[in-house]
Protein backbone atom coordinates (compact mmCIF):
# COMPACT_ATOMS: atom_id res chain seq x y z
CA UNK A 1 0.00 0.00 0.00
CA UNK A 2 0.93 3.62 -0.87
CA UNK A 3 -0.09 6.96 0.04
CA UNK A 4 1.00 10.43 0.75
CA UNK A 5 -1.28 12.57 2.19
CA UNK A 6 -0.42 16.23 3.16
CA UNK A 7 -2.89 18.74 4.78
CA UNK A 8 -0.71 21.53 6.78
CA UNK A 9 -3.80 23.84 6.97
CA UNK A 10 -5.06 23.86 10.45
CA UNK A 11 -8.66 23.52 10.09
CA UNK A 12 -11.12 25.92 12.40
CA UNK A 13 -14.75 24.70 12.20
CA UNK A 14 -18.00 25.80 14.23
CA UNK A 15 -20.20 28.92 15.02
CA UNK A 16 -18.03 31.90 16.08
CA UNK A 17 -14.75 30.17 15.32
CA UNK A 18 -12.81 33.58 14.60
CA UNK A 19 -14.05 35.93 17.80
CA UNK A 20 -13.22 32.30 19.91
CA UNK A 21 -9.69 31.82 18.24
CA UNK A 22 -8.69 35.30 17.68
CA UNK A 23 -5.31 34.62 19.01
CA UNK A 24 -4.73 32.50 15.44
CA UNK A 25 -5.82 35.31 13.26
CA UNK A 26 -2.95 37.33 13.95
CA UNK A 27 0.28 35.96 12.19
CA UNK A 28 1.53 38.87 11.27
CA UNK A 29 1.64 42.85 11.83
CA UNK A 30 -0.43 44.15 8.93
CA UNK A 31 -2.88 41.86 6.78
CA UNK A 32 -4.23 42.61 2.87
CA UNK A 33 -7.62 41.35 3.48
CA UNK A 34 -8.65 39.89 -0.04
CA UNK A 35 -12.23 40.27 -0.51
CA UNK A 36 -15.48 40.74 -2.84
CA UNK A 37 -18.84 42.44 -1.68
CA UNK A 38 -20.47 40.13 -0.02
CA UNK A 39 -18.55 39.56 2.77
CA UNK A 40 -19.60 42.70 4.16
CA UNK A 41 -23.16 41.47 4.23
CA UNK A 42 -22.57 38.45 5.30
CA UNK A 43 -20.86 39.56 8.39
CA UNK A 44 -17.54 37.85 8.01
CA UNK A 45 -15.82 40.89 7.49
CA UNK A 46 -16.80 42.69 10.69
CA UNK A 47 -15.53 39.58 12.71
CA UNK A 48 -12.02 39.79 11.09
CA UNK A 49 -11.88 43.25 11.59
CA UNK A 50 -13.28 43.52 15.22
CA UNK A 51 -10.31 40.52 16.17
CA UNK A 52 -7.75 42.52 14.28
CA UNK A 53 -8.58 45.83 15.94
CA UNK A 54 -8.43 44.32 19.43
CA UNK A 55 -5.18 42.59 19.15
CA UNK A 56 -3.41 46.19 17.74
CA UNK A 57 -2.94 44.08 13.89
CA UNK A 58 -3.02 46.57 11.02
CA UNK A 59 -5.34 46.14 7.76
CA UNK A 60 -5.62 47.10 4.11
CA UNK A 61 -8.94 45.81 2.61
CA UNK A 62 -8.62 45.30 -1.45
CA UNK A 63 -12.47 44.26 -2.80
CA UNK A 64 -11.80 44.36 -5.79
CA UNK A 65 -11.46 40.74 -6.99
CA UNK A 66 -13.37 39.70 -9.96
CA UNK A 67 -16.00 36.89 -9.97
CA UNK A 68 -13.95 34.94 -11.86
CA UNK A 69 -10.46 36.80 -11.41
CA UNK A 70 -8.03 36.78 -14.04
CA UNK A 71 -4.22 37.50 -13.88
CA UNK A 72 -4.29 41.43 -14.11
CA UNK A 73 -6.79 41.08 -11.33
CA UNK A 74 -4.41 39.46 -8.46
CA UNK A 75 -1.69 41.12 -10.07
CA UNK A 76 -3.56 44.82 -8.74
CA UNK A 77 -4.40 42.83 -5.49
CA UNK A 78 0.02 41.72 -5.12
CA UNK A 79 0.60 45.60 -5.89
CA UNK A 80 -1.21 46.98 -2.97
CA UNK A 81 0.07 43.83 -0.90
CA UNK A 82 3.48 45.28 -1.45
CA UNK A 83 2.73 49.11 -1.44
CA UNK A 84 1.24 48.64 2.35
CA UNK A 85 3.91 46.04 3.10
CA UNK A 86 2.11 43.44 4.45
CA UNK A 87 3.03 40.75 6.00
CA UNK A 88 0.52 38.25 5.99
CA UNK A 89 -3.02 37.76 3.61
CA UNK A 90 -6.52 37.11 5.04
CA UNK A 91 -8.79 35.60 2.12
CA UNK A 92 -12.74 35.96 2.67
CA UNK A 93 -14.99 35.29 0.35
CA UNK A 94 -16.43 32.54 -2.40
CA UNK A 95 -13.79 30.07 -4.39
CA UNK A 96 -12.73 33.28 -6.67
CA UNK A 97 -11.47 35.62 -3.27
CA UNK A 98 -10.01 32.26 -2.06
CA UNK A 99 -8.23 31.21 -5.26
CA UNK A 100 -7.15 35.03 -5.67
CA UNK A 101 -5.96 35.61 -2.14
CA UNK A 102 -3.02 32.42 -3.06
CA UNK A 103 -2.03 33.97 -6.08
CA UNK A 104 -1.63 37.64 -4.46
CA UNK A 105 0.04 35.98 -1.79
CA UNK A 106 2.63 34.51 -4.58
CA UNK A 107 2.68 37.18 -6.32
CA UNK A 108 3.21 39.84 -3.59
CA UNK A 109 7.12 37.99 -2.93
CA UNK A 110 7.72 37.24 -6.55
CA UNK A 111 8.36 39.83 -8.94
CA UNK A 112 7.47 38.10 -11.95
CA UNK A 113 5.28 38.32 -14.78
CA UNK A 114 1.86 36.65 -13.38
CA UNK A 115 1.64 34.34 -16.55
CA UNK A 116 4.95 32.49 -14.87
CA UNK A 117 2.55 31.45 -12.55
CA UNK A 118 1.44 28.73 -14.27
CA UNK A 119 5.08 27.04 -14.43
CA UNK A 120 4.27 26.09 -10.78
CA UNK A 121 7.85 27.34 -10.13
CA UNK A 122 8.08 29.54 -7.31
CA UNK A 123 11.26 30.79 -5.95
CA UNK A 124 10.38 32.66 -3.00
CA UNK A 125 7.89 31.81 -0.09
CA UNK A 126 4.50 33.07 -0.83
CA UNK A 127 2.98 35.49 2.00
CA UNK A 128 1.08 33.40 4.91
CA UNK A 129 -2.61 32.68 3.87
CA UNK A 130 -5.83 32.74 6.44
CA UNK A 131 -8.94 31.20 4.51
CA UNK A 132 -12.55 31.92 5.27
CA UNK A 133 -14.99 30.62 3.21
CA UNK A 134 -18.79 32.36 3.00
CA UNK A 135 -19.51 29.94 0.35
CA UNK A 136 -19.89 25.77 0.64
CA UNK A 137 -18.68 24.53 -2.74
CA UNK A 138 -14.82 25.27 -3.47
CA UNK A 139 -13.62 23.62 -1.01
CA UNK A 140 -10.30 26.31 -1.55
CA UNK A 141 -9.04 27.00 1.92
CA UNK A 142 -7.56 23.54 1.83
CA UNK A 143 -6.34 23.30 -1.39
CA UNK A 144 -3.12 24.21 -3.00
CA UNK A 145 -4.39 25.63 -6.05
CA UNK A 146 -5.57 29.31 -7.56
CA UNK A 147 -7.84 28.68 -10.50
CA UNK A 148 -7.36 31.69 -12.58
CA UNK A 149 -9.20 33.00 -15.91
CA UNK A 150 -6.80 32.71 -18.60
CA UNK A 151 -8.00 35.19 -21.64
CA UNK A 152 -4.44 33.44 -23.64
CA UNK A 153 -6.73 30.22 -24.31
CA UNK A 154 -10.18 31.34 -23.71
CA UNK A 155 -10.84 29.34 -20.22
CA UNK A 156 -9.44 29.15 -16.83
CA UNK A 157 -6.53 27.97 -15.67
CA UNK A 158 -4.76 26.41 -11.89
CA UNK A 159 -1.69 26.94 -10.62
CA UNK A 160 -0.53 24.75 -8.18
CA UNK A 161 2.61 24.77 -5.16
CA UNK A 162 2.12 23.22 -1.77
CA UNK A 163 3.60 26.74 -0.61
CA UNK A 164 -0.28 28.21 -1.09
CA UNK A 165 -1.89 26.35 1.09
CA UNK A 166 -3.34 28.67 3.35
CA UNK A 167 -1.80 28.57 6.99
CA UNK A 168 -5.18 28.61 8.67
CA UNK A 169 -8.81 27.64 7.71
CA UNK A 170 -11.76 29.30 9.53
CA UNK A 171 -14.99 27.89 8.95
CA UNK A 172 -18.49 29.27 10.12
CA UNK A 173 -21.49 27.92 8.65
CA UNK A 174 -23.40 31.35 9.95
CA UNK A 175 -21.68 33.17 6.81
CA UNK A 176 -23.43 31.09 4.67
CA UNK A 177 -27.32 31.48 6.06
CA UNK A 178 -27.67 34.64 3.77
CA UNK A 179 -27.02 32.48 0.25
CA UNK A 180 -29.57 32.36 -2.34
CA UNK A 181 -31.24 29.35 -3.28
CA UNK A 182 -28.99 29.88 -6.95
CA UNK A 183 -25.60 30.34 -5.00
CA UNK A 184 -26.27 27.57 -2.63
CA UNK A 185 -27.21 24.54 -5.35
CA UNK A 186 -24.25 26.01 -7.73
CA UNK A 187 -21.70 25.97 -4.93
CA UNK A 188 -23.15 22.73 -3.50
CA UNK A 189 -22.62 20.72 -7.22
CA UNK A 190 -18.90 21.95 -7.04
CA UNK A 191 -18.56 19.90 -3.84
CA UNK A 192 -20.34 17.12 -5.01
CA UNK A 193 -18.26 17.54 -8.25
CA UNK A 194 -14.94 17.67 -6.32
CA UNK A 195 -15.84 14.38 -4.47
CA UNK A 196 -17.02 12.55 -7.07
CA UNK A 197 -14.25 13.39 -9.84
CA UNK A 198 -11.61 12.77 -6.68
CA UNK A 199 -12.92 9.39 -6.13
CA UNK A 200 -13.04 7.99 -9.71
CA UNK A 201 -9.57 10.11 -10.57
CA UNK A 202 -6.48 7.71 -11.33
CA UNK A 203 -4.47 9.17 -8.32
CA UNK A 204 -7.61 8.26 -5.71
CA UNK A 205 -6.18 6.06 -3.02
CA UNK A 206 -8.34 3.64 -0.46
CA UNK A 207 -6.63 6.01 2.01
CA UNK A 208 -9.21 8.78 1.16
CA UNK A 209 -11.97 6.63 1.36
CA UNK A 210 -13.21 8.35 4.94
CA UNK A 211 -13.64 11.54 2.39
CA UNK A 212 -15.57 10.34 0.68
CA UNK A 213 -18.06 8.86 2.63
CA UNK A 214 -18.53 11.48 5.21
CA UNK A 215 -18.37 14.21 1.97
CA UNK A 216 -21.38 12.00 -0.12
CA UNK A 217 -23.34 10.62 3.31
CA UNK A 218 -23.65 14.22 4.51
CA UNK A 219 -24.40 15.74 0.86
CA UNK A 220 -27.04 13.13 0.96
CA UNK A 221 -28.98 14.49 3.42
CA UNK A 222 -27.74 18.20 2.15
CA UNK A 223 -29.59 17.97 -1.48
CA UNK A 224 -32.70 16.48 -0.31
CA UNK A 225 -33.13 19.61 2.16
CA UNK A 226 -32.21 22.48 -0.26
CA UNK A 227 -35.12 20.77 -2.82
CA UNK A 228 -37.25 21.38 0.14
CA UNK A 229 -36.20 24.90 0.23
CA UNK A 230 -36.21 25.55 -2.63
CA UNK A 231 -39.46 27.82 -2.47
CA UNK A 232 -38.06 29.88 0.41
CA UNK A 233 -34.35 29.36 1.12
CA UNK A 234 -34.36 30.99 4.56
CA UNK A 235 -36.00 28.10 5.95
CA UNK A 236 -32.81 26.00 4.89
CA UNK A 237 -31.35 25.16 8.55
CA UNK A 238 -27.88 26.31 10.26
CA UNK A 239 -27.70 22.35 10.39
CA UNK A 240 -28.16 21.89 6.99
CA UNK A 241 -25.60 24.78 6.22
CA UNK A 242 -22.92 23.38 8.32
CA UNK A 243 -23.13 20.04 6.90
CA UNK A 244 -22.91 21.51 3.34
CA UNK A 245 -19.88 23.26 4.16
CA UNK A 246 -18.45 20.27 5.66
CA UNK A 247 -19.16 18.09 2.69
CA UNK A 248 -17.06 21.07 0.68
CA UNK A 249 -13.94 21.27 3.19
CA UNK A 250 -13.93 17.43 2.80
CA UNK A 251 -14.05 17.69 -0.74
CA UNK A 252 -11.55 19.88 -0.87
CA UNK A 253 -8.90 18.13 1.07
CA UNK A 254 -9.62 15.42 -1.46
CA UNK A 255 -8.70 16.96 -4.47
CA UNK A 256 -5.63 18.38 -2.84
CA UNK A 257 -4.46 14.82 -3.48
CA UNK A 258 -6.59 13.69 -6.80
CA UNK A 259 -7.10 16.30 -8.77
CA UNK A 260 -10.09 17.27 -10.69
CA UNK A 261 -10.85 15.99 -13.87
CA UNK A 262 -13.07 15.83 -17.35
CA UNK A 263 -16.09 17.87 -15.48
CA UNK A 264 -14.04 20.53 -14.19
CA UNK A 265 -11.91 20.80 -17.81
CA UNK A 266 -15.13 20.85 -19.64
CA UNK A 267 -16.89 23.35 -17.34
CA UNK A 268 -14.52 25.85 -17.33
CA UNK A 269 -15.70 27.01 -21.10
CA UNK A 270 -19.03 26.61 -20.25
CA UNK A 271 -17.99 29.78 -17.52
CA UNK A 272 -15.73 31.68 -19.69
CA UNK A 273 -17.80 31.90 -22.52
CA UNK A 274 -21.22 31.70 -21.38
CA UNK A 275 -21.16 32.59 -17.56
CA UNK A 276 -21.96 29.96 -16.11
CA UNK A 277 -21.28 29.56 -12.65
CA UNK A 278 -18.33 27.02 -12.11
CA UNK A 279 -20.75 24.80 -9.72
CA UNK A 280 -23.41 24.69 -12.32
CA UNK A 281 -21.61 24.18 -15.19
CA UNK A 282 -20.20 20.95 -13.20
CA UNK A 283 -23.76 19.62 -12.45
CA UNK A 284 -24.30 20.63 -15.80
CA UNK A 285 -22.02 18.10 -16.65
CA UNK A 286 -22.06 15.32 -13.99
CA UNK A 287 -24.49 13.00 -15.21
CA UNK A 288 -23.29 12.18 -18.53
CA UNK A 289 -19.65 12.22 -17.08
CA UNK A 290 -21.15 9.16 -15.27
CA UNK A 291 -22.95 7.65 -18.24
CA UNK A 292 -19.25 8.03 -19.92
CA UNK A 293 -17.40 6.04 -17.18
CA UNK A 294 -19.64 3.26 -16.22
CA UNK A 295 -18.39 0.70 -17.86
CA UNK A 296 -14.79 1.25 -16.18
CA UNK A 297 -15.58 2.50 -12.65
CA UNK A 298 -19.21 0.26 -12.44
CA UNK A 299 -18.17 -0.09 -9.08
CA UNK A 300 -17.00 3.23 -7.77
CA UNK A 301 -19.73 4.51 -9.18
CA UNK A 302 -22.94 2.52 -8.11
CA UNK A 303 -20.89 3.51 -4.32
CA UNK A 304 -21.46 6.99 -5.32
CA UNK A 305 -25.62 7.09 -5.77
CA UNK A 306 -25.31 4.45 -2.86
CA UNK A 307 -24.05 6.84 -0.30
CA UNK A 308 -26.48 9.79 -1.52
CA UNK A 309 -29.22 7.49 -1.70
CA UNK A 310 -29.87 7.54 -5.39
CA UNK A 311 -31.24 4.11 -7.50
CA UNK A 312 -29.69 4.79 -10.56
CA UNK A 313 -27.43 7.72 -12.88
CA UNK A 314 -31.10 8.29 -14.54
CA UNK A 315 -32.33 9.17 -10.86
CA UNK A 316 -29.52 10.86 -10.11
CA UNK A 317 -29.66 13.12 -13.60
CA UNK A 318 -32.99 13.73 -12.72
CA UNK A 319 -32.61 15.65 -8.87
CA UNK A 320 -29.23 17.57 -10.26
CA UNK A 321 -31.89 18.79 -13.33
CA UNK A 322 -34.41 19.78 -10.86
CA UNK A 323 -31.99 21.28 -8.73
CA UNK A 324 -30.67 23.10 -11.92
CA UNK A 325 -33.55 24.08 -14.02
CA UNK A 326 -35.36 26.39 -11.20
CA UNK A 327 -33.52 29.39 -12.27
CA UNK A 328 -34.18 28.60 -16.02
CA UNK A 329 -33.12 27.61 -18.96
CA UNK A 330 -29.49 27.02 -20.27
CA UNK A 331 -27.82 29.88 -22.20
CA UNK A 332 -28.19 28.62 -25.80
CA UNK A 333 -25.15 26.97 -26.95
CA UNK A 334 -24.43 25.84 -30.73
CA UNK A 335 -22.65 22.86 -31.99
CA UNK A 336 -19.69 24.78 -33.04
CA UNK A 337 -19.31 26.08 -29.96
CA UNK A 338 -19.37 23.61 -28.25
CA UNK A 339 -16.67 21.92 -30.76
CA UNK A 340 -14.40 25.17 -29.67
CA UNK A 341 -15.18 24.15 -25.82
CA UNK A 342 -14.22 20.50 -26.88
CA UNK A 343 -11.04 21.29 -28.24
CA UNK A 344 -9.92 23.68 -25.46
CA UNK A 345 -10.95 21.08 -22.65
CA UNK A 346 -9.11 17.96 -24.41
CA UNK A 347 -5.73 20.27 -23.62
CA UNK A 348 -6.28 20.56 -20.32
CA UNK A 349 -3.98 18.69 -17.97
CA UNK A 350 -6.90 17.25 -15.55
CA UNK A 351 -8.37 15.18 -18.19
CA UNK A 352 -5.64 12.91 -17.71
CA UNK A 353 -6.92 12.08 -14.14
CA UNK A 354 -9.55 10.19 -16.07
CA UNK A 355 -9.19 6.44 -15.95
CA UNK A 356 -11.11 5.91 -19.46
CA UNK A 357 -9.22 7.32 -22.06
CA UNK A 358 -10.86 10.25 -23.14
CA UNK A 359 -11.44 11.72 -26.98
CA UNK A 360 -11.94 15.30 -28.25
CA UNK A 361 -15.05 12.97 -29.34
CA UNK A 362 -16.02 12.07 -26.28
CA UNK A 363 -16.34 15.19 -24.73
CA UNK A 364 -18.21 16.86 -27.67
CA UNK A 365 -20.73 13.71 -26.93
CA UNK A 366 -20.87 14.80 -23.45
CA UNK A 367 -21.51 18.04 -23.62
CA UNK A 368 -23.74 17.31 -26.85
CA UNK A 369 -26.34 15.15 -24.14
CA UNK A 370 -25.57 17.49 -21.52
CA UNK A 371 -27.07 20.47 -23.13
CA UNK A 372 -29.68 19.31 -25.92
Amino acid sequence: MKFNFFIPTRIIFGENCIKENSNLMCIGKKALIVTGKSSKKNGSLDDVLSVLTDNGVKYEIFNRVKSNPDIENVLDGADVARKVEADFIIGIGGGSPLDASKSIATLATNLIEPEELFSNMIKKRPLPIIAIPTTAGTGSEVTPYSILTYDKIGSKKSFFSPLIFPKIAFLDAKYTMSLSYNVTVDTMLDALSHLIEGFLSVKYNNFYEYIVVNGLNSLKTCYKNVLDASTDIKKLDFETRELLLYSSTLGGMLIAHTGTSVVHAMGYSLTYYKEIPHGRANGILLANYLKFNYDSEEYKINMVLKLLGIKDIYEFEKIINELIRKEGKIPEISRDELNKYSSIAIKASNIANNKKSVTQDDLLDIYTKSIF
